[in-house]
């Protein structure tokens, strides 16, 4: 790629940073992975303060309960510090599986609409942290976020 289509290629992405005053809350969304030229960046895991970002567009999921059971896994059971580096015990992917097993998704064709869980992409488990999980969705693979604790 020549330099002047790599500006191009750069001056035509936007970039959107999900609650970048940290006033939000309740919210949890996924990103699928998609060619898009909208990159969405998120402040994730707890007081590590990561930041992470992912090009794709934005479909927000219903799980209340999975909000709380995950504030509950990251805020309280790992103190808020993130997973960076964690091995996951077989207990704790359990205890996740189960978790985004309980978000919602609806996928839609345009015409109908049909609810379809998440689930925990496995193969990417080694990013998982608070507010940000790697999981599969009916429309391809995405990361699950929500508001971060710090």
């Amino acid at each position: 790629m020549t330099a002047a289509l790599e500006t191009a290629a750069m001056s035509s992405r936007r970039f959107v940073f999900l609650d970048p005053d940290g006033a939000g809350g309740g919210w949890l969304y996924v990103v699928v992975k998609a060619a898009t030229g909208v990159i969405y960046q998120q402040q994730y895991g707890g007081t590590a303060c990561r930041q992470g970002q992912l090009e794709g567009y934005l479909v927000p999921v219903f799980g209340p309960d999975a909000m709380d059971a995950l504030r509950e896994m990251f805020e309280k059971d790992f103190r808020g510090a993130g997973t960076r580096n964690h091995i996951w015990t077989p207990t704790e992917l359990i205890r996740l599986r189960e978790i985004i097993d309980g978000v919602t998704f609806w996928a839609s064709d345009g015409q109908t609409e049909q609810p379809h869980p998440l689930r925990l992409d496995e193969d990417q488990i080694t990013s998982a942290d608070e507010a940000w999980i790697p999981v599969i969705s009916p429309d391809g693979p995405g990361v699950l976020m929500w508001f971060n604790s710090d």
